[in-house]
């Protein structure tokens, strides 16, 4: 049996009577990397000297008055920045910044609590696409079928948690990219409200739809990671200034009373019958709880996807200007002019989808359409936004599938990007109104691959959807299942 196999609290439980240590826990993730990471590359850059430097140093300090997450080994997005370890998008162009000068906030944050970082974590390009596919430097697995993707563009941040690598890990989230990998991977992914976890050290995408979440294997603890990275920053304009909660405070208090709507828009057809018959089975199982569901509509979520790709590009091509071979990343040899050389470093430094959408957005914001294109899609925002402020009027929280189906097949949809682009109609909603998203496991397919179930609460109300999906989670055992890897088989 793993140590990753138990709650966090029992971890530490352990920890302060002396029964492992903090190099236990670094070593167990380190060596679970060494037994199974070749087989789904969810990894990018291992940083193990300084980790096990770190524990040695934490394993003096262990005493009775330590934070929750004390010597817990986590493993980091590559798009969120990490003092001295090497941070690259998983992209051609950043493949020199080896050794960025400052910590991303929920670093510091996380750094104060003395988590362990183990090391960073493989993704789609610049966070653009759903399956790790579009990483510059390896396709990650899906640790359940190694045949299939992961999901995406937070890939190996779901897979080395599901794989058992680390304990926990951070992903960011711009139209499901958090909680479409852990519903593909069977865990825990929380997509925050917008602003209430700070941007200040992602490497942005579309900065009014970018948030940074947390990935666990449990409910309670996702709870309690979420705890230790949320709040103002001021080096985030975005940064909301709101009071937070105990996330943990009244998780196990059940659900008799509440009021769940159910979209007809997200179990329609394009819904895999065996997800929509998970997420009916799943609702079964908060009305023996004592919570009551009625079908509810989000008319203006046929919009979304549309909606979603003319923005996040619009904000892509701004964002992504910065790189251009002389403030930022890997510069051409092959230039003979300065022109050349923006051309020349871009041309070779992106890969096909960044480059994709640079020119979708590009063109998007471009003189003559962006009336037509732009402006139409941030009306149609507004009006998904105002659906579910309407829906929350009567009910206390949305449920529905997280992905319309199980994990695909790796190779399966990467030449046919408008369909893999139309898996994002469940996710992406939920970034375009700023509200939070939860996928919980909510059971398997025929061919053993897990279904993710998706709670959406009103802004900031992230505890609520810690409560429902802890009632859930306590009543069923999907979350108790593991994959078989390396030595597990």
């Amino acid at each position: 049996m793993s140590l990753f196999d138990l709650k966090l609290k029992e971890i530490q439980e352990k920890l302060h009577k002396k029964e492992i240590t903090v190099s236990d826990l670094v070593s167990e993730s380190f060596n679970r990397i060494k037994a199974v990471d070749s087989e789904i590359n969810a990894f990018l850059t291992l940083n193990e000297e300084a980790a096990k430097a770190q524990a040695k140093e934490l394993d003096e300090k262990l005493d009775g008055n330590v934070s929750p997450l004390f010597g817990m080994p986590i493993g980091i997005k590559d798009n969120i920045v990490t003092k001295g370890l090497r941070t690259t998008c998983a992209s051609q162009f950043l493949d020199n910044f080896t050794d960025p000068l400052y910590d991303a906030t929920v670093v510091e944050r996380l750094n104060s609590q003395n988590t362990v970082t183990i090391g960073k974590l493989n993704m789609d390009e610049f966070a653009m696409g759903s399956s790790t596919e579009n990483s510059s430097y390896a396709n990650t697995r899906n640790p359940w079928n190694t045949d299939h993707v992961p999901g995406g563009s937070s890939g190996g941040s779901a897979a080395a948690v599901a794989a058992g690598e680390v304990f926990f890990s951070l992903g960011s989230d711009t139209g499901g990219s958090i909680r479409q990998p852990a519903a593909f991977c069977g865990v825990v992914g929380l997509k925050p409200t917008y602003g209430l976890v700070s941007r200040f050290g992602l490497v942005a995408f579309a900065s009014s739809l970018d948030q940074i979440g947390p990935i666990t294997r449990s409910v309670e603890d996702n709870a309690t990671l979420l705890q230790s990275i949320v709040g103002h920053d001021p080096m985030d304009s975005t940064s909301a200034n709101v009071d937070v909660p105990n996330y943990s405070e009244g998780i196990e208090s059940g659900v008799k009373g509440l009021r769940i709507a159910v979209p007809k828009e997200y179990l329609q057809e394009g819904v895999d019958p065996e997800v929509r018959d998970a997420v009916l089975t799943a609702l079964k199982v908060y009305e023996d709880l004592g919570a009551t569901w009625e079908e509810v509509s989000l008319p203006h979520s046929k919009y979304a996807v549309a909606a979603y790709y003319l923005l996040s590009s619009s904000e892509a091509s701004a964002n992504l200007a910065r790189f251009d071979g002389v403030r930022y990343g890997v510069r051409t040899e092959k230039a003979e002019n300065m022109i050349d050389m923006f051309k020349l470093s871009r041309s070779d430094g992106f890969g096909d989808e960044v480059k994709r959408r640079i020119m979708l957005g590009t063109f998007a914001l471009s003189s003559g359409y962006y009336d037509a294109y732009y402006k139409k899609a941030q009306k149609a925002r507004t009006l998904i936004k105002n659906d579910f402020e309407k829906v929350f009027e009567d009910y206390d929280v949305i449920i529905g599938p997280t992905t319309p189906t199980p994990a695909y097949k790796i190779g399966e949809k990467i030449d046919d990007p408008l369909t893999m682009y139309a898996d994002d109609i469940l996710t992406s909603p939920i970034n375009l109104a700023g509200v939070p998203g939860l996928s919980i496991p909510c059971g398997f397919s025929k061919d053993g691959l897990p279904i993710g179930l998706q709670l959406i609460g009103k802004h900031f109300d992230e505890k609520t959807l810690y409560r429902v999906a802890y009632a859930y989670e306590q009543a069923t055992d999907h979350h108790k299942k593991k994959p078989t890897l390396g030595g597990d088989r």
